[in-house]
């Protein structure tokens, strides 16, 4: 089994930067992508940027530019980076693993951006 933990939310004001974490242990091994996603209160949950295992990246149109998912050294971290923070960027943002027939989600962390 495969464990997220994410870390790294909190309040900022608007222009600032956060940098997220989602950290992966257990059967890493068979994590074929990571990607961060959120979910603004009464909206659904939308791509933010995944990252796969061969390192390509991909990423919500909207947010080219502004957030960069990367991996640490060891590979089992995804990191995050969100620069330029808008108040609309409020949101729990979450983490999930993709494997081969399935994925799981980490319990979110609370980003709120003030103006």
């Amino acid at each position: 089994q495969v464990q997220l933990v994410e870390s790294g939310g909190g309040l900022v004001q608007a222009g600032g930067s956060l940098r997220l974490s989602c950290a992966a242990s257990g059967n890493t091994f068979s994590i074929r992508t990571i990607g961060w996603y959120r979910q603004a209160p009464g909206k659904q949950r939308e791509l933010v940027a995944t990252i796969n295992s061969g390192g390509s990246t991909n990423y919500a149109d909207s947010l080219k530019g502004r957030f960069t998912i990367s991996r640490g050294s060891a590979k089992n971290t995804v990191y995050l980076q969100m620069n330029s923070l808008k108040p609309e960027d409020t949101a729990v943002y979450y983490c999930n693993a993709g494997f081969l027939y399935s994925s799981i989600w980490g319990q979110g962390t609370q980003v709120t951006v003030s103006s």
